[in-house]
């Protein structure tokens, strides 16, 4: 049987001459001194050997969890080819999450493996060892830690473990409405299938250079970013950290550009932007996140480029491109273009009728992108999928006449604030848990910056005084810093309806120019 394990798909679009450029670094670890690092694709194909040799001799039982909450680095990428290349089963953790959010993580997924950033390992360490993790290594964003020291004792070369389409590549966690997070999980063929898809609708070519200004912790960066460019044979002009200054003056050495919409506003802030420092610039790509009307247009009055937006979400990779070959059709603001080749898009209604073209309902998909169900959670993988097998996405929109994708709302009360998903029952647990909280309601408004900012309305118990400031400062050290409330508001009670729930929508409106200044 062939091989369909992920990594040899991916090292199957490396070029013929291995020792050109595959990665430039663009910048280096806060504080220090910067010289561009070069990997050339030898460099990817030996050390993602000897950390795939390194994995394998830790004689893991077969479909063992790497979890992986490390900055981003050229290193951490290797990591992530290396574990697909040994036959782990990938598990990325956002930088931001805390003690508590780890110890969920670590607790649910029961990881054989966990690799932190060293400055994180005695609290990390702790969670582990303690939920039974038997290896513990550290990798920072200086090359520096024990997974690479130990690393460079192992062989460079490694025959890519065998797995067959439906294996566990990759589990995302995705917040949950209600309860703790839910992990959703991936095989190889589902990224894979995404992968070949969308190099060929968004009509990657050789000669392609992407610069690479999103984390790898979740899919946009690390799985449709990523794997494009590897796919296609691609150097990467790497960015740490995002800056918008900076990544517009490398616009003159790359062709394709993928962010979320908080990416473009600030590229917008800057002076530099203008037609000249995007001609050498063939693709804008967008998602994760809403983009503004305002801000599909202003990047093209500015830069004389339309971005294309595109849908997806953990559960299923990509699903919807606005067209990349006008051929096509145009890309439209507002929308998120076509289904892509293979995946299915429909909109029904409360009831699981079909809409007529055009009405709003739930958006519901299928396809080899779809996920095959959330880890140790067979009743809510249930819940999720219709009677025919379509995923439930929470979505609401509509599709028009010529095929456009429309997203209008989302169900679940989801806010998306640059680009990453804030479920408001998990912060509203936390805030509940605070002394002298009654109650407390999380909305999201719309922001000029991240698409949607976090507020929190609280209500005090009796006799009780509550300082919104000392709150916020409290949650930042509970919950990562992009689920925090960017405003909150004590007040005397919510306003509810007649059968007591909290009218988010009310409030929603009462705040709603809250950052239109």
């Amino acid at each position: 049987m062939t091989n369909q394990n992920l990594f040899a798909a991916l090292r199957a679009g490396f070029p013929a001459d291995l020792d050109t450029v595959a990665i430039e670094t663009a910048d280096g670890p806060a504080g220090t001194a910067f010289t561009p690092l070069y990997y050339t694709w030898r460099d990817l194909d030996r050390a993602t050997a000897m950390i795939a040799n390194l994995l394998a001799g830790l004689k893991l039982p077969a479909g063992s969890r790497v979890a992986v909450q490390t900055e981003k680095s050229v290193e951490a990428l290797m990591l992530y080819l290396a574990v697909l290349r040994a036959g782990y089963v990938y598990l990325p953790l956002n930088t931001a999450y805390q003690a508590s959010e780890i110890e969920y993580f670590i607790g649910n997924a029961e990881p054989a493996v966990v690799v932190c950033s060293p400055k994180n390992f005695s609290w990390v360490s702790r969670i582990a060892f303690k939920a039974g993790t038997r290896n513990v290594f550290t990798l920072g964003d200086d090359r520096a830690g024990s997974l690479l020291e130990r690393a460079a004792h192992c062989s460079d070369q490694h025959a890519p473990a065998f797995a067959q389409d439906g294996d566990l590549a990759a589990i995302l966690y995705t917040s949950g409405t209600t309860g703790r997070s839910k992990g959703a999980m991936l095989s190889h063929g589902n990224l894979a299938q995404n992968a070949l898809v969308l190099k060929d609708y968004w009509g990657w070519k050789p000669g392609d250079v992407l610069i690479h200004a999103l984390p790898i912790f979740h899919v946009h960066g690390l799985f449709v970013a990523s794997h494009a460019a590897l796919l296609n044979g691609s150097r990467m002009i790497w960015f740490g950290r995002y800056d918008p200054k900076a990544t517009i003056a490398r616009f003159k050495e790359a062709t394709v550009f993928m962010g979320v919409p908080t990416l473009y506003v600030r590229m917008l802030a800057e002076a530099a932007l203008s037609p000249e420092a995007c001609a050498h610039m063939r693709l804008f790509i967008s998602g994760s996140a809403p983009l503004l009307t305002e801000t599909f247009n202003d990047w093209r009055s500015r830069t004389g480029h339309t971005i294309l937006e595109r849908y997806g979400m953990s559960e299923t990779v990509m699903l919807t491109s606005n067209p990349c070959d006008a051929r096509l059709g145009e890309r439209r603001g507002g929308t998120v273009g076509f289904p892509l080749p293979g995946v299915g898009v429909r909109v029904r209604d409360d009831q699981g009728r079909p809409c007529p073209t055009g009405d709003i309902g739930g958006i519901e998909v299928s396809g080899p992108n779809v996920f095959a169900g959330y880890w140790r959670m067979p009743e809510k993988t249930k819940e999720e999928f219709t009677s025919d097998g379509w995923f439930k996405t929470g979505d609401v929109g509509r599709i028009d006449e010529r095929g456009y994708v429309t997203i209008v709302g989302r169900s679940k009360d989801l806010i998306i604030s640059g680009g990453y998903n804030v479920y408001p029952a998990e912060i509203e647990s936390t805030i509940n848990d605070l002394p002298g909280v009654a109650e407390s309601a999380v909305i999201g408004v719309p922001h000029p910056d991240f698409g949607e900012g976090v507020v929190a309305v609280v209500v005090a118990k009796p006799g009780a005084r509550l300082d919104g400031p000392a709150i916020v400062a409290e949650l930042k050290g509970k919950i990562a810093n992009f689920k925090v409330p960017k405003h909150l508001f004590v007040v005397p009670d919510l306003p509810r309806n007649a059968m007591g729930k909290v009218q988010k929508n009310l409030l929603r409106e009462q705040h709603q120019a809250l950052f239109a200044q």
